[in-house]
Parts: C-alpha cells; sequence; structure tokens
C-alpha cells in the first residue's frame, strides 16, 4: 500500500515540476503531465525497478484505475455546468447541430478511409475493425480540452461552443460506437443482434440520463440542509463520489444487458444541479479548485498507461497514421462544415475542427471494448498510438486555435508566495 502512495506523490510532483518546463516552452501544462506520466512509466523510470519511483508495470498503473475513473467523474461534472439554460438559449439549437454532425461526418470519413484500405489490402485490416475504427473516431477529450480552458482562463464564442460540443460529442460518440461495435460484432460472428445494435446502446443513454437527473436533483435536495461553504463543498464531493460508483453498476433485464456511461451521467447530474441550484456557480468554482491535485493524476497516469510497444509495429503505425490524417480531415471539415450551416463567424468556423483533436480516455475506453474482435488488438494498439500522438499535440493545438480567436487571456502574476507578502509598514 506505502509504494502505492508513493507513486501517487511521485506523479504529482513529477508532473507539476515538468509543467515548469512547458511553460518556459509556451506549452499547456496538460502536456506536462503527460510527458511525465511517460517518463514514470514502466517503460522509462519503472524500467529501473526502484519501488516508488514510477510504475514497474501496465498492471500496477491500472490499479490506478479508479483515481483516473474519479478524476474524470469530477471533469464530467464541471463540464455539465456548461449546459446552463441561459447558454443553451443563447447558441440555440447550434451547438447540438455542430456536435452531431461533426461526430458523424468524422466517423463517416475514417469509415471510408479504412474501408477502401481494406480493399486494397485486406489482410491488413478486416471489415468490422474499420467500421470499429470509425466509431471510436468521433470521440474527443474533454479532459484535455477543459484543462487548457482552465489553464489560460479562456472565454468567448468560441470557448463557449467548444464547451458545450464536447459534452454533446460523447454522447453522440457513445451511440456511434454502440452501433459500429454491434455492426461490427454481427459481421464477425455473422449474425445481427437487435439487441447489442439498437437496443442497448439506446438504453445505456436515457439510464445514464435518467440516473445523472436523478443525483443532480438529489444533490440540491441536500444542499440545503447545509449552510456552511465548507460542508456543501464536501456534500457535494460526496455526491460526485457516489455518482461515479452508482454509474459502474452493470445488471440484467432478462436478455438485455444495461449498464451506464460514467460521462454521461456525472455530465447530466452537473447540469441538472447547475440549472435547479441558485448558488452552484459559487460551489463549482470551490470544488473545481479541491479537484486540481486529481487532475493532475488523471492526465499523468493516462500517460502512464500508454503501451509504448505500440511504436515497434510497422502495421499499428500504418494503420495508426491513416486513422489520425483522417480523423483530423473528419473533425475539422465536419466542424467546418456544421459552422457554416449553423452561421458561425469566420474565426469559430476556422478553428473549431482544431480544438476537437485531442482524443484520450473516452477513446481508451471504447478501444479495450473493441479488443474483443478477432483483431481487436490492431483496433486497440492503433488507438493506443493515436491518443500518443493527439495527446501531446492536441493540447498546444487547442490552445493555439484559442489564441487565434483571442480567447485566452494573458497570464497574470500566479506567485501566491508574492501576492501574499506582508506590505511594508509606513
Amino acid at each position: 500500500m506505502e509504494i502505492y502512495l508513493i507513486c501517487l506523490a511521485s506523479a504529482l510532483i513529477g508532473g507539476l515540476m515538468l509543467s515548469r518546463l512547458t511553460k518556459l516552452l509556451n506549452l499547456p501544462a496538460v502536456t506536462a503531465y503527460l510527458v511525465a506520466g511517460l517518463l514514470l512509466g514502466p517503460f522509462a523510470l519503472g524500467r529501473l525497478n526502484i519501488p516508488g519511483l514510477g510504475f514497474q508495470t501496465l498492471e500496477q498503473v491500472e490499479l490506478m484505475g479508479i483515481v483516473t475513473q474519479t478524476a474524470l467523474g469530477f471533469i464530467a461534472f464541471t463540464i455539465g455546468n456548461e449546459f446552463r439554460l441561459s447558454q443553451l438559449k443563447a447558441m440555440g439549437s447550434s451547438a447540438i447541430i455542430i456536435g452531431i454532425l461533426q461526430a458523424v461526418i468524422t466517423t463517416i470519413v475514417v469509415d471510408i478511409v479504412l474501408i477502401a484500405l481494406h480493399l486494397c489490402f485486406p489482410e491488413i485490416i478486416s471489415i468490422s475493425c474499420t467500421i470499429t475504427l470509425g466509431a471510436i473516431a468521433s470521440a474527443t477529450a474533454p479532459a484535455a480540452t477543459l484543462m487548457v480552458v482552465r489553464q489560460y482562463k479562456a472565454d468567448g464564442p468560441l470557448t463557449r461552443l467548444l464547451m458545450l460540443v464536447v459534452a454533446i460529442d460523447d454522447a453522440v460518440g457513445l451511440l456511434l460506437f454502440s452501433v459500429s461495435f454491434g455492426i461490427a460484432t454481427a459481421l464477425a460472428h455473422g449474425q445481427v443482434s437487435v439487441l447489442a445494435v439498437v437496443v442497448e446502446p439506446i438504453l445505456e443513454i436515457v439510464l445514464s440520463l435518467g440516473l445523472g437527473s436523478l443525483m443532480g436533483w438529489l444533490l440540491n435536495w441536500v444542499e440545503q440542509f447545509f449552510h456552511s461553504r465548507s460542508k456543501r463543498m464536501t456534500i457535494s464531493v460526496a455526491f460526485v463520489l457516489l455518482t461515479v460508483g452508482m454509474s459502474m453498476l452493470k445488471f440484467h433485464i432478462g436478455p438485455v444487458h444495461c449498464g451506464f456511461s460514467l460521462l454521461l451521467v456525472c455530465m447530466m447530474t452537473g447540469t441538472i444541479f447547475c440549472n435547479i441550484c441558485s448558488t452552484s456557480e459559487e460551489l463549482m468554482s470551490r470544488v473545481e479548485g479541491w479537484t486540481m491535485p486529481l487532475n493532475v493524476l488523471f492526465f499523468v497516469i493516462s500517460g502512464a498507461e500508454l503501451d509504448l510497444q505500440v511504436l515497434a509495429q510497422p502495421v499499428t503505425i500504418l494503420v495508426g497514421i491513416i486513422y489520425i490524417l483522417s480523423r483530423s480531415a473528419g473533425k475539422y471539415f465536419g466542424s467546418a462544415f456544421s459552422c457554416r450551416i449553423t452561421g458561425q463567424s469566420k474565426p469559430i468556423t476556422d478553428n473549431l475542427g482544431i480544438t476537437l483533436l485531442p482524443q484520450a480516455g473516452v477513446a481508451l475506453g471504447m478501444a479495450l471494448t473493441a479488443a474483443t474482435l478477432a483483431d481487436g488488438v490492431l483496433a486497440r494498439n492503433v488507438v493506443l498510438f493515436a491518443v500518443l500522438v493527439y495527446e501531446l499535440v492536441g493540447p498546444a493545438l487547442t490552445k493555439r486555435s484559442l489564441l487565434a480567436v483571442g480567447e485566452i487571456q494573458p497570464e497574470g502574476r500566479t506567485s501566491a508566495r508574492k501576492h501574499n507578502e506582508p506590505k511594508p509598514r509606513a
């Protein structure tokens, strides 16, 4: 147990220390956390087999899954705060249309390109694998996007639209993946399951939204019994932890497999809570401050989870490069097309797609499910390679796009030590 605590401490300290270097290089802090994870992972310092200095095996990293799941829950809860009725009314239906269209277009583009690859070289990739990768391509990394927005205090039309689109993107991505994976499984086994393709994906979304709504309402109700800011923050944290735990539950209703999407449940909890609680903004800001160390751990552990062995596989690199290029094209042109038909300004049209490039946790979760296919290992490795590239490059591209539209505020003095120095007496 003590070794795991030392590993977590090393992850926090390493990530924060490396962020000082990336600041000098004008890179987002999230990039530093991911690189710190790679350095502390089993393919770098972990190879030294020094207890507490990094993670020695991927299995050891996976044991930290409860930390990453919890962090992802808080991130999703925070993103749900963006779905305030005032913002939704201001955006109208634009965010919903853009969120759906860009995800669908990305899936179609990746499907077409990879199917063409299959027709030319059927021995490299199967049709079921191409369909699955196309759906995974729709997913974006809300955590990386949120961290960049927070770090640079970004605000403006593009930032507000981006946060809504990212949240919608995950719901659409989940549905696309569920349907595509069901079709891929049917092609592999020679039979189509209506339950797997249609019923279970829709049921998962409905159940997730229902559970999230209930937890958001309960949180608001329980909050009313406490008046101290610290106690209200504590109960909020407790409810997010409870929501994360409940979203992991799985059960069966007859032949139907039922489960929840952690992201959707926690986002819906945050959405309901922020719209019915009059003091939600102040409370959310306090919760965000409390969860900063958890977010650092999330990205450091995510970096440590990246299996660098995939870089030694030529087929994975080839398919991975094709996947990255086609997905990037799908996100950029899909977003641009969606923005044009919804009447967005040129700066938003030109930059939204670039901010949607990061890909991480959600895609990796889909990839683990896809690994059960006949050649699912290839799909998993391709996504691992893509995540490695996107997570190292994506945050910097997101920052560049937000900077291009003038929505990143100049970084001011951040030294609390200097700020809190006592004033000299007269």
